[in-house]
């Protein structure tokens, strides 16, 4: 009989430390708060989540010589839940981007709201080769691909405004080339529905999307070729030159994947350049578009015209960080309408002074500027159409 209980009791003893071993592997770091909120089981699922929103107040003035008010801008500006991760094994990766402000739904604009941004599956070859199915940036001009929660000014520039390729439904492909002298070479490219995000199905064209950056001295800390300014202070040099060019066949929207319907499908080409540079606190950017389109005018039956937006834009920024991680930043941006466009698209210049603090990264800021913007290459304060622009931003998020 003592046997029979001393065998039950040692039974029972390697069950319950079987349980409790199995119990410390489903456990362990179950949930983790350093980049966002991540919850994860073994190698098997990660689940991060962040947030962030953009709340401004700025306003705009009547004229370059009248400071009177003419609008307004209090509002959020961004409100963005992030979920991103891996499910079954690290190399299956899933992105997810939602958005919940107004100018982010592009009601405004008189679309039907649009709350999903991003919504990706990927599949990791290896460390330098992986491939993605969904809806995305495409890999155009490097400021619209940097996330807005990186920039260094509260928006993106004007020009990034009209040639910028934006997001599209589709499949991309991402390929980093490392070579023995540390340099690196990054080809990007993407074939996608050329209508935009949330578009439905029923156009004909296609476009075809192809990116190509060089990193001469090494890749960036902290993935800065990613972010404006530089808060990682490079102790040495850091450059990176990309160029990219994008075919949109037969698009149905003004800006190939934003603005609003043409009436009539037109095909355009863009082609994109840009550089940045880094070091010990300073940053310099700047990037050069060039749109074409054979016919960018349609006209409906009643006289009424939409075009393609066809031109160039330049824009460059400078900054300089402090080791308090106070920035001052400036930024000048001209887009040019080709001619022929005249009388329907003027030539916009704007120059940008504008400081910020950061009080954790990008992540948590307090961005303020001041611009000015003229028209037709107008640069006097009583120029018809020029007007001052006063903002100020605060961005939270994990």
């Amino acid at each position: 009989m003592r046997y029979k209980s001393l065998l039950i009791v040692i039974l029972l003893l390697s069950f319950a430390e079987r349980g409790k071993a199995q119990t410390e592997i489903d456990e362990r770091a179950l949930i983790e708060v350093k980049d966002g909120i991540s919850i994860r089981q073994d190698s098997l699922f990660l689940l991060n989540l962040r947030f962030r929103m953009q709340n401004r107040l700025g306003v705009t003035t009547l004229g370059g010589d009248d400071l009177g008010i003419a609008t307004t801008d209090f509002r959020v500006r961004r409100l963005r839940l992030r979920l991103d991760g891996y499910v079954l094994s690290r190399r299956l990766q899933y992105y997810i981007q939602l958005n919940f402000s107004r100018a982010d739904l592009e009601v405004d604009a008189g679309n039907v709201p649009q709350p999903v941004r991003d919504a990706m599956v990927y599949y990791h070859f290896n460390k330098h080769f992986y491939f993605g199915v969904g809806q995305s940036k495409l890999p155009g001009n490097r400021q619209r691909v940097i996330s807005s929660g990186n920039q260094q000014f509260p928006d993106r520039s004007i020009a990034n405004g009209a040639f910028t390729l934006d997001r599209d439904f589709g499949v991309f492909a991402y390929w980093t080339l490392p070579l023995p002298t540390r340099q690196l070479w990054q080809l990007k490219g993407a074939i996608s529905s050329g209508d935009g995000r949330g578009a439905a199905p029923g156009s004909s064209g296609l476009a075809y999307t192809g990116r190509v950056e060089w990193l001469p001295f090494g890749a960036f800390q902290d993935k800065g070729d990613y972010s404006e300014g530089d808060l990682a202070f490079e102790p040495k040099p850091r450059l990176a030159l990309g160029a990219g060019c994008s075919r949109n066949d037969r698009a149905i929207r003004t800006g190939g994947q934003l603005g609003r319907e043409l009436y009539a499908p037109r095909s355009m080409n863009t082609l994109i350049a840009d550089a940045m540079l880094k070091y010990r606190g300073w940053a310099l950017s700047g990037e050069y578009f060039d749109r074409r389109c054979n016919d960018p005018i349609t006209t409906n039956a009643d006289g009424a015209v939409r075009f393609v937006l066809t031109g160039t834009g330049v824009n460059g920024q400078l900054s300089k960080c402090l080791r308090s991680f106070y920035e001052i930043a400036t930024r000048y941006t001209v887009v040019d309408p080709s001619a022929d466009l005249s009388g329907l698209s003027a030539r916009t210049e704007e120059l940008l002074l504008g400081s910020s603090k950061y009080l954790n990264g990008h992540r948590i800021k307090l961005q303020t500027y001041a611009g000015y913007r003229w028209l037709g290459g107008h640069m006097a304060l009583d120029g018809p159409g020029n007007a001052w622009t006063f903002l100020f931003q605060v961005e939270f998020g994990i």
